[in-house]
């Protein structure tokens, strides 16, 4: 699929537009962008049914951009993005991946220190010749030496959003194929970890060389590391490495078991089995010579005494413990989630009309959808007022008033996406906050403050009574920006008693809350939702990534607010 190709190169050309202080041409070239990297067709495919009429009813899509796919589809190439870099040679994507450095920016550094990718951006950070320029200064000299460090934390790894659904394309190929009587994905995309380093396919098949031909001729890859009878090696032009093995039925199990893992899980289960006299191994279970279990993951636990154990818990956090006691929770299942009740529409910074949006939602399955608009202070996303959230809910009504005439019981729900200012206020008034089925509030600006005065700033909002869910609650974006500085306990505990719901964010980048809090959030009492802050109907589907962290968070079905039907779901919120 040519979608992850054009989407950055359409984010590149808004970087470079956005140098020039080019007006809304940056805005443009992002939101077709956005709309790619999550389109779950393949935008060739789309081109070659309808040719560039087609490619101009993606959301987002105009003349001008359409064009430029069908360049790139022709040619591998856009004319106008080789123009862009020749004039500014600078790797883009790897200076604006550090936080606070934005294309304005680059265009100094550039101009002044001639600097044109990391390794330039940090020599002179630490040589201290950016913060001397006029608008940096020593604060930001110090953040970006900062964002530097934080991006060489998480290197060589990639988001589960990302690739997963790169891997269930390959996965479906291999799944296709006569020769392949099974297969699993194994390792950390099984455990549905946020970020990826490999990916790992387990096989059964009786003609292992035709599977391994197979799997090195797929379309994508740059590399072959390895090619035997029963395991291959190869690198994606994505960047990321896939294995594959062909396993003997009789060990299947205790290879899924194996390579699924984690490390940390896998020693302590082989100091179980020892202490019960076995030897466990990829191989199987034995006692002895002989081998007591290997077929399935579910004999291998059963034979040393415990529970199965879901992928997602498999951490050596505790989990192991709880299987032998026959205690592990009932995390909440795939399957759970009744609604969304975080989605962005045409009102505010959204592609797509409610309608549409509720088209979606009913063909998932859902009893309701939440829209949550943003609100005034946002204006790059055309925040709503107070005027303009009272003419949305009049839409919604008359939406609601035809389900009903459809004996549908489904149900839209108005809500917003409020920003919480700096001082712990909203941006809408009360008196709008009240007419609402719920209200969602943000920290969408000032992220770096202290941490007694974001705290505070977080507990000021959960106290307002017409606040309901607090949003991406630590602000963490993966690979890009840590988490504010906060003193989570005492927001669990102010969240716990002002009934506050707390977001599980399933946007790929965010997945905020993380699973050490949702455990403790869990632990606590504290209610969650999980939301996937969809810009786009296409994003809806994210809904997946929320629910893997809710698991490996622990969190049970009752923990969470969005697996209750609609009666119940509005008991929830605080009005």
């Amino acid at each position: 699929m040519k979608n992850q190709e054009l989407a950055k190169i359409f984010y590149e050309i808004a970087g470079y537009l956005e140098m020039e202080g080019v007006a809304f041409k940056p805005y443009a070239y992002e939101k077709a962008a956005l709309t790619l990297e999550t389109l779950k067709e393949d935008v060739e495919e789309i081109y070659k049914k309808g040719g560039i009429k087609a490619l101009k009813e993606i959301p987002g899509v105009g003349e001008s951009i359409a064009e430029k796919i069908e360049e790139y589809l022709k040619t591998g190439k856009i004319k106008y993005y080789q123009e862009l870099k020749k004039k500014t040679p600078v790797n883009l994507q790897e200076l604006l991946a550090v936080e606070g450095l934005g294309p304005k920016k680059i265009k100094v550094l550039y101009e002044k220190l001639k600097i044109k990718d990391l390794k330039d951006l940090e020599k002179a950070a630490k040589s201290h010749k950016i913060a001397p320029l006029f608008g940096f200064g020593e604060k930001t000299e110090k953040n970006i030496l900062e964002g530097i460090a934080f991006l060489k934390r998480s290197k060589g790894r990639f988001l589960l959003g990302e690739i997963l659904p790169k891997v269930k394309e390959i996965y479906e190929k291999l799944k296709n194929l006569k020769e392949v009587e099974k297969i699993d994905v194994a390792g950390s995309v099984r455990r549905m970890k946020e970020t990826i380093g490999d990916v790992d396919f387990l096989v059964i098949s009786n003609q292992p060389q035709k599977v391994m031909d197979f799997f090195v001729s797929l379309p994508g890859i740059v590399k072959i590391w390895g090619k035997g009878t029963t395991k291959a090696s190869v690198r994606l032009k994505e960047g990321f490495d896939m294995d594959i093995r062909v396993l003997s039925k009789n060990i299947y199990g205790a290879g899924l078991q194996y390579f699924t893992g984690s490390k940390e899980h896998n020693i302590a289960l082989r100091k179980i089995a020892i202490d019960k006299g076995f030897k466990l191994s990829e191989y199987g279970l034995f006692k002895g010579a002989k081998m007591i279990a290997g077929k399935s993951e579910e004999e291998i636990y059963k034979k040393l005494g415990m529970d199965w154990i879901p992928p997602e818990l498999r951490e050596n956090q505790g989990e192991i413990e709880m299987a032998l006691e026959k205690r592990l929770p009932k995390i909440i299942d795939y399957n759970d989630i009744k609604g969304d009740l975080h989605i962005h529409s045409k009102w505010s910074g959204g592609s797509d009309s409610i309608e549409e949006i509720a088209e979606i939602a009913q063909k998932m399955g859902y009893q309701y959808v939440g829209i949550a608009d943003h609100t005034k202070f946002l204006r790059i996303e055309h925040g709503l007022d107070e005027k303009r959230l009272a003419q949305q809910r009049k839409e919604i009504e008359k939406l609601n008033l035809k389900f009903k005439a459809q004996n549908s019981k489904f149900r839209i729900l108005q809500g917003c996406e409020a920003n919480i200012l700096p001082d712990g206020s909203i941006d809408i008034s009360d008196d709008t906050l009240k007419k609402l089925d719920f209200v969602i509030a943000g920290i969408h600006s000032s992220f770096k403050m202290e941490k007694e005065k974001m705290t505070q700033r977080i507990i000021k909002v959960m106290k307002n009574p017409n606040v309901d869910i607090i949003s991406h609650p630590t602000g963490r974006i993966i690979q890009r920006r840590d988490e504010y500085q906060i003193d989570f306990e005492k927001i669990l505990k102010i969240a716990k008693e002002t009934k506050t719901i707390l977001e599980i964010n399933s946007y790929p980048e965010r997945l905020d809350l993380n699973d050490q809090n949702i455990r403790r959030a869990k632990e606590m009492g504290v209610k969650m939702v999980i939301n996937t802050d969809a810009h786009y109907k296409d994003q809806m589907r994210f809904i997946e990534y929320g629910i893997a962290q809710a698991r490996r968070g622990w969190a049970e079905k009752q923990d969470i607010i969005n697996t209750q039907p609609l009666d119940k779901l509005l008991k929830f919120f605080k009005k």
